[in-house]
Formats: structure tokens, C-alpha cells, sequence
């Protein structure tokens, strides 16, 4: 599938809306960009960015057991 990003005035909006809405689910996803999608796309943008350029921390399996397990015992109760 693929994506495609636009910018169009409020005139066209609705009808391209419209017929948007004309196709099923699998075939168009309207995927609406507000504050929240915006910030995510930016953190996962930053994360493969320290990836990328080798500044990226990564833990092992023990590590990352020690953390789940001091997470579950702090929401236990």
C-alpha cells in the first residue's frame, strides 16, 4: 500500500472526502495528521536517527527483563 501526503484548500476538502470515502477500508485508509500522529511520526523520526548515525543505546534481554519485571511489580498492586 502506499502513502501519500497532500495539502488542499477547504473548498475541495469535502468532495475529495467524499470520494475518499467511496473505496473500502483496504483499499484507502484516511489517516488524519493531527498533534498526536505529528509528535509520534517526529519521536520515531529522532529514534531511527540515533540508529542511523550509531548514538542509538540499546539493552540486552536481561536488561530489558529487569525492567519489565520492576514495571509490573510497580503496577501490581
Amino acid at each position: 500500500m502506499q502513502t501519500i501526503r497532500l495539502r488542499i484548500s477547504e473548498s475541495v476538502y469535502s468532495h475529495l472526502m467524499w470520494f475518499l470515502k467511496r473505496f473500502s477500508r483496504s483499499e484507502v485508509e484516511i489517516i488524519r495528521e493531527n498533534d498526536e500522529f505529528i509528535s509520534v511520526q517526529e519521536y520515531l523520526e529522532n529514534e531511527l536517527e540515533t540508529i542511523e548515525n550509531g548514538t542509538a543505546e540499546f539493552i540486552n534481554l536481561e536488561q530489558l527483563d529487569e525492567k519489565l519485571e520492576t514495571t509490573i511489580r510497580k503496577y501490581e498492586d
